[in-house]
């Protein structure tokens, strides 16, 4: 799978600690999905509120990495047991919302002048992306098969070396600027990304379904709902960073 989160083979192996009866069903976890968002958007608010009313701005820092830390604890604990899903969704939804809500509010100040609606349109962007490639999948313009996944496999393995390798680098005082500056081949390699997070939904549409169709336990439904939150919380990531860029250049 391209989703390291949505993996069957993670869950073929944890498949018996699952124990509630039932079984998956997409609109299950669609529905939990739903419920995943609604957390993501109330902890936002949250931290948003925190930076435009607080005495000191800078105090939201201590949320976004708390939200980072305890959202990626969250993530590896349920991609490595899924039957934790249940328990810690929530968890990792509410985390990554103080997250997003923190750095929505700081790109939203940077760019107040410039591009004073860059949050609102890259929530509109994110939206109608998943939806335009949930019409994709449901229509079966593209084929989700084995060949499209190594595609998408090798590209998150790429990004993930490469954004690794510029953490490396900038501890030892380099500055990678063409994942930070406004140029064109910044704004170029951020585009490709933003791509390879929209097909990656592809993925996810495709492993729910199928789980699905298996007859996977109804826990399963929170698994799948938490691997497809996510890839949306990483392309909201990239669209708000996109924007940033291009607004940068006008």
């Amino acid at each position: 799978m391209a989703n390291p989160v949505l993996n069957d083979t993670i869950f073929r192996k944890n498949a018996a600690t699952f124990t509630q009866s039932g079984v998956m069903t997409v609109k299950g976890t669609m529905t939990k999905a739903f419920l995943l968002l609604l957390m993501v958007i109330a902890a936002g608010a949250y931290t948003w509120k925190i930076f435009y009313e607080a005495t000191n701005p800078a105090s939201i820092t201590s949320w976004m990495w708390g939200g980072l830390i305890v959202g990626f604890i969250s993530a590896m604990v349920i991609s490595f047991k899924p039957n934790t899903a249940p328990f810690l969704s929530p968890i990792y939804a509410a985390a990554e919302g103080l997250v997003l809500g923190a750095v929505s509010a700081i790109y939203n100040s940077a760019f107040a002048e410039t591009a004073p609606n860059i949050v609102s349109s890259a929530v509109i962007l994110t939206l109608l992306c998943a939806l335009v490639m949930f019409a994709i999948y449901r229509s079966g313009l593209i084929k989700v098969n084995g060949t499209f996944a190594k595609v998408i496999t090798t590209s998150l393995i790429t990004i993930c070396i490469f954004y690794l390798g510029s953490m490396l680098l900038s501890l030892f005082g380099v500055n990678v600027a063409v994942l930070h500056d406004s140029s064109p081949l910044s704004i170029g390699i951020s585009v490709i990304i933003t791509a390879v997070a929209a097909f990656s939904l592809l993925m996810d549409f495709n492993f729910i379904e199928q789980a699905s169709a298996m007859g996977a336990p109804k826990q399963m439904e929170w698994y799948g709902a938490f691997g497809l939150m996510v890839t949306l919380v990483w392309l909201y990531l990239e669209i708000l960073k996109l924007l940033g860029k291009i607004s940068s250049r006008e």
